[in-house]
């Protein structure tokens, strides 16, 4: 079996300066046709205002530190990551992202996790979400 590259592995590494000093990845939010902006939405509705801050936290840990790993951070498919946060209550956040051509990180989709694996519904809606914003690039 091929090993790969770190820059086939985590997309958008072939696109970041190590010595670059600050930001590596400057966060976004995906927006829809409608101009909702569902990540922003999804932080602001949370239960208790230390989720929205820790969730924070850890994107900011990638926007300033990419490439990231485990435990923050792992590739998924497609060119889509997620964000990992540990919550109060037992609780699990993710948020999903892509690092797209122009080099920012897109946060796709927030949902808190109830099973081991990512639902294929929050992959899927990620997915299609990525398509749509790579059309918007053009």
């Amino acid at each position: 079996m091929k090993k790969l590259k770190r820059s086939e592995e985590i997309p958008g590494t072939d696109a970041v300066n190590p010595n670059k000093p600050g930001k590596r990845v400057p966060v976004i939010f995906f927006r829809t046709e409608t101009g909702r902006e569902p990540v922003r939405d999804w932080l602001k509705a949370l239960p208790y205002s230390e989720d929205s801050k820790r969730i924070g936290g850890d994107i900011k840990t990638v926007e300033f530190g990419w490439p990231v790993g485990m435990p923050v951070c792992r590739p998924l498919s497609q060119g889509i990551c997620e964000v990992r946060t540990n919550l109060s209550h037992n609780r699990i956040a993710r948020v999903l992202f892509y690092i797209d051509r122009k080099g920012r990180m897109v946060l796709l989709h927030g949902f808190m996790k109830k099973t081991q694996r990512t639902p294929d519904d929050d992959l899927t809606l990620a997915r299609r979400d990525k398509e749509k914003h790579e059309r918007g690039l053009q």
